[in-house]
């Protein structure tokens, strides 16, 4: 059974490390932030060993498009992007598998929370790789600025959960604000993007500005708002 509020999920991940523990943490680590979406490990070699195993990941791969998913494929080092690469070559289902070259534990619940959206694994790809917040606020901005200003919101918050915006807080922040028709910029970068809110490095007592526009904007701020207000599940820290 989905999660309350949770879409149509379209997308699931494979985890490709040179450690099976490291691919099973990875998982673990995604599945807290995307409760809804299959994260399988394909880590270490068929004997136990550190390394990689090409028909580990083409099994895991070969399960979840059986099971009509689109496939997001994360690797830790080269030799597993190696791995990765031929499993899909060899599986020849090239629309349906994407293959990220980015940070493995970072880009993993980018990429699951997008899923968790009902992103399809082309977007969970590009999520699970950015975009460096710089880049996102001279493409982001103009699109609210251009907006009449009757249609633009604009709240501040304080953080009040103890760790601030780290991946827990980011994960479920950007899960919100991805359920709304509205366009929202937490201090001008992409509110819908993990990694551009871990990227803050928004801390417990630090103010953010979140900004909205779009017809479910005033709905965006309030279910902002009232995740902030909750310490994100975490209490207050005080």
């Amino acid at each position: 059974m989905n999660s309350p509020g949770a879409r149509d999920i379209t997308t699931a991940l494979v985890i490709v490390a040179h450690s099976a523990q490291l691919a099973e943490g990875v998982c673990e680590v995604a599945a807290q932030m995307a409760p809804d979406v299959t994260v399988r490990a394909a880590g270490g070699t068929e004997d136990g060993r550190v390394g990689t195993s090409i028909p580990r990941v083409e099994a895991a791969i070969r399960t979840l498009l059986d099971e009509g998913f689109g496939v997001v494929v994360l690797t830790d080092l080269g030799s597993a992007v190696m791995a990765a690469e031929t499993a899909k070559e060899l599986i020849d289902e090239d629309s349906r598998v994407t293959v990220v070259d980015g940070p493995l534990i970072e880009g993993s619940v980018a990429a699951a929370v997008a899923a968790q959206n009902g992103y399809s694994h082309r977007q969970a790809a590009r999520g699970a790789t950015g975009p460096d917040p710089r880049h996102i606020a001279s493409a982001a901005t103009p699109e609210i600025a251009a907006a009449p200003v009757s249609e633009v919101e604009v709240r501040e918050f304080t953080l009040v959960n103890e760790v601030g915006l780290h991946a827990r807080p980011a994960a479920l922040l950007a899960r919100t604000i991805a359920g709304f028709d509205a366009e929202v910029l937490v201090d001008d970068v992409d509110g819908a993007s993990v990694l551009s809110l871990m990227s803050l490095g928004r801390t417990q007592g630090q103010t953010i500005r979140v900004t909205a526009s779009g017809p479910g904007a005033s709905l965006a701020l309030d279910a902002v708002a009232a995740l902030i207000e909750s310490g994100f599940g975490e209490g207050s820290g005080r």
